[in-house]
């Protein structure tokens, strides 16, 4: 499975952004996906994750009720993290991330994970 997200860029505080991560080769659409971000000199941490059929979707504190995570499975899966507010402490890496597990626990978790793609760029301007 491969992921790729775009979206990424420079904005300013108060504005939104959509990022979006298509997978490919691989059966997507069974699976579990969750968005981590990372700043530098910092750890990972859990954004947003959303389960395979979309049904259920989860946030992390610092971004709840502003972002909302939803996924596309018609063709090849899209997840999408639209961010709305965006503040100067959203400014990271951002990463779409896959789980095979099919257990559906621990989301929030970065070990869960078993695919990752390779980030996009967000940042915030004060």
């Amino acid at each position: 499975v491969q992921l790729v997200e775009s979206g990424g860029g420079l904005v300013r505080a108060g504005d939104s952004l959509r990022l979006s991560c298509a997978a490919s080769g691989g059966t997507a659409s069974s699976y579990n996906m969750g968005w981590f971000r990372q700043a530098p000199g910092k750890e990972r941490e859990f954004v947003a994750a959303i389960s395979w059929s979309g049904g259920g979707t989860y946030y992390g504190d610092s971004v709840k009720g502003r972002f909302t995570i939803s996924r596309d499975n018609a063709k090849n899966t899209v997840v999408y993290l639209q961010m709305n507010t965006l503040k100067p402490e959203d400014t990271a890496a951002y990463y779409c991330a896959l789980d095979t597990s099919g257990v559906g626990l621990g989301l929030k978790l970065p070990r869960t994970y078993d695919y990752w793609g390779q980030g996009t760029q967000v940042t915030v301007s004060s």
